[in-house]
């Protein structure tokens, strides 16, 4: 067997951390991964950097904030010439394999901005050069939900071709990730990332669409304490969006039993964790795209060599960090320019820093206490990934608030709070490459 750890990266859309029996949730949805949890190193704090599909995802390929990649929002492409964690691990001798959603070989409208080139491949097959580096297996759709539903559709495979399925999305996914793992022919180790669409609503039907019978099996949940007393729509949606973390778990079993059969689950890395979370349109009206926990605190559980530890972590972990990490488990250094941590080892930060696009150009701050976040109200989140001003527009307590309920920002007792937390998300500002930009006060 190679020395050489494999590693997986099994990553949700859309997932809240309170899903998670290992994070409180009580209802039995996550089994797989409180086990795996119990084993490994859960990141009680982990929080996103970008609260949108693409830009997360960009940040993990690279380890670059979205904004200094200019892929700030859904609909910009990778630049070609960034490397990528599946360009390291090539060059490291690892296989490189890709299944599910990838949200990051289009470049569409607006088209006043300088994105480059427009092409889209939302609902076509992704070519070789817009797939990230990965070349030794691909399954997969630039926009999975533009060719899926919750049952039933089709992605493309490294030829090109349509790979259609039936049943439902989360089980085909696994299939597919499957596929890969039961037909490697090579003793090189390998990187995986299954990257799956639940359990994010169906854009063209506006719900989440979780196994069939799920209204039923989940109808007994506790409202997560963000919800409670709100609008929004998570009465008729919460349960089927259970059903998707429920279908998330028992696949999550299924590549475990897959790496425990072939011999290999003890030196294989596995990562789990989301992009975003879900505020179920009770902070605007979709359902991310803000600073509030809902959207913005993920899960991250991490097992295997370097993670054996059965260890829950206090420090505050970010999607900036999986990219540092995933190369530090290949034994690959971290390139300089990776803003990010290893979470193998110690992590020493006092605040996440959190960008966000399309709903606003905002930025936010998150530290044990205190959650603060300001926008440029006069700008376009879906033009503008940046601005030299800011107004301040949210502050929470965490400890007296931590469902962020009590909105500070205009109270005068805490103008000292501001003025600190305004110092930090500056530096924070620069050490991601930005403009130190000006921020004002709430108006």
């Amino acid at each position: 067997m190679n020395s050489r750890p494999n590693i997986i990266l099994f990553f949700s859309d859309q997932q809240r951390w309170d899903t998670c029996g290992c994070y409180g949730q009580k209802l039995d949805i996550t089994p797989n991964l409180d086990q795996m949890a119990s084993e490994g190193v859960l990141f009680e704090n982990a929080y996103t950097n970008q609260p949108v599909c693409g830009p997360a995802r960009a940040i993990i390929q690279t380890g670059v904030y979205a904004a200094a990649l200019n892929c700030f929002r859904n609909g910009i492409a990778l630049p070609e010439g960034q490397k990528t964690i599946a360009n390291y691990l090539n060059e490291a001798g690892y296989e490189t394999a890709y299944v599910g959603k990838w949200h990051l070989a289009t470049n569409r409208n607006p088209a006043n901005i300088d994105i480059g080139p427009r092409f889209n491949y939302e609902t076509r097959p992704v070519p070789e050069n817009k797939r990230g580096g990965y070349k030794d297996f691909w399954i997969a759709s630039d926009v999975l939900e533009f060719t899926s539903h919750g049952y039933d559709g089709h992605m493309f495979d490294g030829d090109m071709n349509k790979r259609e399925f039936k049943g439902y999305r989360v089980d085909a996914t696994t299939d597919f990730a499957l596929e890969y793992l039961e037909n490697r022919k090579t003793d090189k180790p390998f990187f995986l990332m299954v990257s799956y669409i639940e359990p994010h609503h169906q854009n063209d039907r506006n719900r989440y669409e979780g196994p069939k019978g799920s209204k039923k099996r989940f109808r007994d949940y506790e409202v997560p304490g963000d919800l409670v007393g709100t609008r929004g729509d998570w009465r008729k949606n919460y349960p089927d969006y259970l059903g998707c973390c429920r279908s998330l778990d028992d696949n999550l079993g299924r590549i475990r039993a897959e790496l425990e059969e072939q011999g290999i689950l003890d030196n294989t890395v596995i990562i789990y964790t989301s992009d975003h979370g879900s505020h179920f349109r009770t902070r605007n009206s979709e359902y991310k795209r803000a600073c509030h926990d809902g959207c913005t605190r993920v899960p991250l559980v991490i097992t295997g060599p370097g993670f054996k530890r059965g260890e829950r972590r206090s420090e505050f972990a970010a999607t900036i960090d999986l990219a540092p990490t995933i190369l530090s488990a290949a034994g690959i250094e971290k390139p300089g320019y990776m803003a990010g941590l290893d979470l193998e080892g110690q992590i020493d930060r006092e605040s996440v820093y959190i960008q966000i696009s399309e709903s606003r150009v905002g930025r936010a701050i998150v530290t044990k206490e205190w959650k603060y976040s300001v926008e440029a109200p006069e700008l376009d989140g879906t033009k503008d990934p940046a601005s030299n001003k800011y107004t301040e527009k949210y502050l929470y307590n965490l400890k007296d608030d931590p469902h962020e309920r009590n909105n500070l920002v205009d109270d005068p007792a805490y103008r000292k709070i501001r003025d600190e937390l305004r110092e930090i998300l500056q530096k924070d500002m620069k050490e991601a490459g930005e403009e130190t930009a000006k921020i004002y006060p709430y108006k």
